[in-house]
């Protein structure tokens, strides 16, 4: 499998966690608006970091895994990956957290 394929797969997988999410949560307008920051934020940060880390040849990608397009040096599929991540784990968190007034869900 590709980077490209493996990364699709993850972010179909978050994108169905979030949606799920959506469904059954219904989270208000601040919690998209703080999943697409959190998500450019992480983006920002993958494409610095692994620039770096590539031009100082701390690791290197086999080129017939990857698609080709690069911003900067990061391969876009490594992009995918800080929006798995913005997408999944706050969607799994608001999924798992009992909602205030839920049976159970009261803490003395």
């Amino acid at each position: 499998m590709t980077y490209a394929g493996l990364a699709l797969l993850a972010l179909l997988v978050a994108l169905a966690v979030a949606m799920v999410t959506a469904v059954v949560r219904r989270p208000g307008g601040r919690w998209w608006a703080a999943t697409a920051l959190t998500a450019t934020v992480l983006v920002a940060l993958t494409v610095v970091f692994d620039s770096l880390m590539i031009s100082a040849d701390l690791f290197r990608y086999g080129d017939g895994a990857l698609l080709g397009p690069r911003v900067w040096l990061t391969p876009v599929e490594d992009l995918a990956w800080p929006v798995v991540a913005a997408l999944a784990l706050p969607a799994l968190l608001e999924l798992v957290t009992p909602r205030a007034g839920a049976a159970g869900g009261e803490r003395a």
